[in-house]
């Protein structure tokens, strides 16, 4: 398929999982019912942002591949012939947790779980306290609708990432997020960056971008939204503002050969040369 339709669903979250859960479903059909063919969850949708603080019962929020959280929306995802990707807090072991994203075709099939390579660590964001590094490397899914690659959250800003998703044959990147107010630099807001620091990976590798975030006032933290797709060129095709609400934007994939063949960044790469990025320092 040349022309795809990406949905984003942009919302705020509850402390309790079951609201999340059923408000989340009923956004999902309604992206569905726009023509969405790849819908895109928040970042740890059914959950509000746990890792401002550190605390042993947050650990409880870790769910299962079992859980209706991810059932439900499998379920979902084959009733309405869609490719939906489902970020979630991820019970693995006994003590052993993951910030991951669960995809599911058109056919409700489980092709696979992307986890966080990348994970932050400041204030307000304790994610080292709750989050395994990902052990699933950087999975591309070959769906209905096109090849797609998922980094999330502070896997957006590493150029590697994309990159990597990119030469294993990614059309679309979606980075799903939970990302807003800087406790220490309460007059920053870092959404600007955010959005040139991500879209401009369409421009280095010549693919679409989407990217996803939460809303709304969780404890100290304050959610700025901003979702947007972007193409190859890195413009931005749509974006939302502060307000729940859901993206809808048609991408035509023939794109990509046109900007591929007008900045030749893959071929021109010199990968002989490379050997210091992979030395800390």
């Amino acid at each position: 398929m040349s022309k795809v339709n990406i949905g984003l669903i942009q919302m705020t979250c509850d402390e309790r999982i079951e609201v999340n859960i059923e408000k989340s479903i009923a956004k999902v059909r309604e992206a569905a019912a726009q023509g969405a063919q790849i819908v895109c969850l928040q970042e740890l949708y059914h959950s509000q942002y746990f890792a401002q603080t550190v605390s042993v019962d947050n650990y409880q929020l870790a769910i299962p591949h079992d859980h209706r959280a991810i059932t439900s929306m499998q379920e979902l995802a084959k009733e309405l012939g869609i490719v939906l990707i489902v970020p979630f807090y991820e019970w693995a072991a006994k003590g052993v947790y993951f910030n991951s994203a669960a995809v599911f075709d058109e056919t409700g099939k489980h092709l696979g779980t992307t986890r966080k390579n990348h994970i932050p660590d400041g204030p307000q964001y304790h994610e080292k306290y709750y989050f395994t590094p990902g052990n699933t490397g950087y999975p591309v899914y070959d769906t209905k609708f096109g090849k797609i690659g998922i980094g999330i959250c502070w896997d957006e800003w590493f150029p590697e990432v994309a990159r990597i998703l990119t030469l294993k044959g990614a059309d679309i990147l979606f980075y799903p997020s939970a990302i807003g107010s800087e406790p220490d630099h309460p007059e920053l807001s870092t959404k600007a960056a955010w959005t040139k620091a991500i879209s401009s990976h369409g421009i280095h590798n010549g693919v679409f971008v989407a990217a996803v975030n939460r809303v709304g006032q969780e404890q100290e933290m304050s959610f700025y939204g901003g979702s947007f797709v972007s193409n190859p060129m890195g413009d931005i095709l749509q974006s939302m503002d502060e307000q729940e609400g859901i993206l809808v934007q048609d991408v035509n994939l023939e794109e990509i050969e046109f900007a591929r063949n007008l900045l030749q960044f893959l071929r021109d790469r010199r990968t002989d040369t490379y050997g210091p990025i992979l030395e800390k320092c």
